[in-house]
């Protein structure tokens, strides 16, 4: 090794983030990103701070406003930011506060005994990564205020005014050097509000969009919190025990809540949460759960002489089919996993959940015979289901590359062998699937046209759906398998894209296609594999020259800034594209306008998915009335 060349790497190099300037340097290391979910990031982690002030008891209402100029203002009745100066800091405790990472009254002392944010770094990330911000507290008989710009302060704290009420106020204007755009989706901070409130019994929480053309009010306030929300979910759907239910326990130190109501359908929708915080990849208060369920139903199954000697126990798969659920636990010390906090790790909580489930769930299912036997009964009919899925399941396991050939599906795979690159291009008919045939780049494109519409899996149980031949050669063309075998590592196709026509029909398949991708092989969308193809609808030709349109209103805009005369032709169906106009538009991955599809709120996504899919027609009727303005596009 030559110690000498140092390529003028010296410690003049070395550069020192002080202060805020590391989170304006690397944004994404504090909230995620810098697209739509890390700007929304900003309004939670000041809402977290007033549920902690109303878990801790202090708070009984909160407001969140999106102002006319995309600013957020969020407001508690909260004890308000301390103000007096800090012992150590010697500035006050409210500048400490939205200044320095890891401050706060989360990490010791008496400030909270039980906090959702305890990385400490919510005000001052959102400070820092704000253009201005202006915060505004109420306490001990007088107003104080505080401006910041880019999370410097450009005041001191300065008295206002007096009042006798107390809490803060945050208002902050996200900076538009940092995100990539700087426009709220009121629908994501609503689900949000929604589910804190659930969370929250008795906790009074509104929402305002002020801005022209999104105004929206909704105001959150449930007396039956847990019970209100298992409710919420299963609100389409016919369930089994009309009255959730519902427990509450304390054990060392750690506050349980779990409500659960069954429906008759097949899906489980368990959710967890954790201080308030989603926990969506579960963690051991979840497993807790499973786990005491799971054998307090096949204890009382036999004691019960439901299951005889002989019979083996229900799988915890078989208990949980058509089960909502929410489990909330508080926990003094809770131990996440990474940055995003989307795990519970604390080993203790386990037991305390699986022996609170079993004690509570025994106590219910003694003394309610009757849904006791219908849940029992459920899950003895989805055991005989799974044993029969299990045979069909052998059909779609694929051992080797060269079984895709003989699929039924007409699978015409890729050349390629590296996941990564290649792509399956799921198409509605053979017309349509010759096109793209002929049309794409077989080094890394797969065509697997569909014949007519799939099954309807929301209605189906899993030996139904593996019965299907279309799903079948869907599930070993993508080759992850499904359910219990599902493995997202042996995808063959790192992009899965729907592509139908622009029709009722097309648009019937893609709900369809959608409703299975999303009931049973969820990890492919939520690690962003799956699209949906977007193929021009209108064509203006002039001679040899040829334009596409996405819209009508783009098409109209584009012939009269020519100021020429065009041959307008509307495609119906892919079928009406030639193989050359197909890849041109919609698979070349120069030119394609796709559409990326994601689950930012899986409760609002399993609602929708049951209101379009589900038995009950009223609200599927509901949905197409409320929603039916929005249609562009319509082929009668």
């Amino acid at each position: 090794m030559n110690n000498n060349t140092n390529n003028g790497y010296s410690a003049a190099d070395i550069q020192v983030l002080e202060g805020l300037e590391a989170v304006r340097k690397r944004p994404g290391m504090y909230i995620g990103d810098t697209g739509p979910r890390g700007l929304h990031h900003l309004v939670f982690e000041i809402v977290d701070n007033s549920i902690d002030e109303a878990v801790g008891g202090y708070c009984d209402q909160i407001e969140v406003v999106i102002n006319h100029d995309e600013s957020v203002t969020v407001s508690d009745n909260g004890r308000g930011i301390p103000t007096d100066t800090h012992p150590v800091m010697g500035i006050p405790a409210l500048e400490v506060i939205l200044t320095t990472l890891h401050s706060g009254g989360k990490f010791g002392g008496s400030g909270y005994s039980i906090s959702g944010g305890l990385h400490g770094v919510g005000l001052s990330v959102v400070n820092a990564l704000s253009s201005r911000m202006e915060v505004t507290v109420k306490r001990d008989g007088c107003i104080y205020r505080q401006e910041y710009e880019k999370g410097k302060p450009v005041s001191g704290v300065y008295p206002c005014g007096e009042t006798e009420e107390t809490g803060t106020v945050i208002k902050f204007f996200p900076d538009s050097d940092i995100f990539e755009e700087v426009s709220f989706d009121n629908e994501i901070i609503v689900q949000r509000l929604r589910e804190l409130s659930f969370l929250n019994e008795g906790l009074k929480i509104s929402f305002i969009d002020q801005r022209k053309g999104r105004e929206l009010e909704k105001f959150f306030y449930y007396t039956d919190g847990l019970k209100d929300f298992v409710s919420y979910i299963n609100k389409n759907k016919d369930v089994i025990n009309q009255q959730p239910i519902y427990f509450q326990s304390k054990k060392e130190d750690v506050i349980i809540q779990v409500a659960v109501q069954y429906n008759t359908g097949y899906s489980e929708n368990l959710y967890s949460f954790a201080n308030n915080i989603r926990t969506q990849e579960g963690g051991t208060h979840e497993i807790g759960f499973k786990n005491g369920l799971t054998r307090i139903v096949n204890d009382y199954a036999k004691r019960n002489n439901f299951l005889k000697e002989n019979d083996s126990k229900l799988t915890g798969e078989d208990i949980r089919e058509g089960l909502a659920a929410i489990i909330s636990v508080l926990v003094k010390e809770p131990q996440f996993e990474g940055q995003t906090k989307t795990k519970l790790g604390n080993s203790f909580i386990r037991g305390i959940v699986e022996s609170s489930v079993y004690e509570n769930m025994e106590d219910y299912l003694n003394e309610n015979p009757s849904i006791a036997r219908k849940i029992v009964e459920k899950a003895i009919s989805a055991r005989r289901s799974r044993e029969a899925a299990k045979k069909a399941r052998e059909l779609t396991r694929r051992k080797n590359a060269l079984e895709v050939i003989s699929l039924p599906g007409k699978l015409a795979d890729c050349s390629s062998k590296d996941a990564a690159e290649s792509e399956l291009f799921i198409v509605e008919g053979d017309s349509a699937g010759g096109s793209a045939k002929q049309g794409r780049d077989r080094h890394f494109q797969a065509i697997l046209p569909l014949r007519g519409k799939i099954l309807n899996v929301e209605r189906a149980r899993l030996d139904k759906v593996l019965s299907n031949e279309e799903i079948r050669s869907l599930i070993t063309a993508i080759g992850t398998g499904i359910d219990e075998d599902f493995d997202i590592k042996k995808a063959r196709y790192h992009k899965l894209f729907i592509m139908t026509d622009a029709d009722v029909d097309g648009s019937h398949i893609r709900v369809l296609l959608l409703t299975f991708f999303y009931r049973y092989m969820r990890e492919l969308i939520e690690s962003g594999y799956v699209y949906i193809a977007q193929p021009p609808l209108y064509g203006a030709k002039r001679n040899k020259e040829i334009h596409y349109f996405h819209t009508e209103e783009e098409m109209n805009r584009f012939i009269k800034e020519s100021g020429k005369k065009w041959t307008v032709q509307r495609y119906k169906g892919l079928g009406e594209m030639d193989p050359e106009q197909l890849w041109e538009t919609t698979m070349n991955p120069e030119n394609r306008k796709v559409l990326l599809i994601t689950i930012e709120d899986a409760i609002r996504a399993d609602e929708i998915f049951s209101d379009l899919m589900g038995e009950n027609v009223d609200p599927r009727r509901e949905f197409i009335q409320a929603n039916a303005r929005y249609v562009t596009n319509l082929d009668i």
